[in-house]
């Protein structure tokens, strides 16, 4: 069937599977948040508690996970570590799955217009 289907494709096995370790990793609303709030600029971890109004020891494990997922990068300086978003490729993503939550729920959107 999709032999008739032009320009077909198929993510294959390793990229499909890292495809949905990243989409698990987001599927936390705490992380969600973070990340949307990394793609937006760099942040410290109290900042980053403040915004999610999570306490920061959760934040830091967040970020950890995030880390070692590949979609966040830190930066240290002095004894302060700074997080950014390893890459805006996710922003269209997070953009989207919020302008969808905000349909939902009948709430305003973060995204901008």
């Amino acid at each position: 069937m999709h032999e008739g289907i032009e320009d077909f494709t198929m993510p294959g096995d390793e990229q499909a599977r890292a495809a949905a370790d990243a989409l698990r990793m987001l599927a936390d609303p705490t992380r969600l948040k973070l990340m949307w709030a990394l793609l937006q600029g760099e942040e410290n971890v109290a900042c980053l508690a403040d915004l999610t109004g999570a306490r920061p020891t959760a934040v830091s494990q967040h970020l950890a996970k995030l880390r070692l997922a590949g979609l966040v990068h830190t930066r240290r300086e002095g004894t302060f570590v700074y997080y950014s978003a390893a890459g805006h490729h996710l922003r269209p993503l997070l953009e989207q799955v919020l302008s969808h939550a905000a349909d939902v729920t009948g709430t305003p959107s973060p995204v901008e217009s």
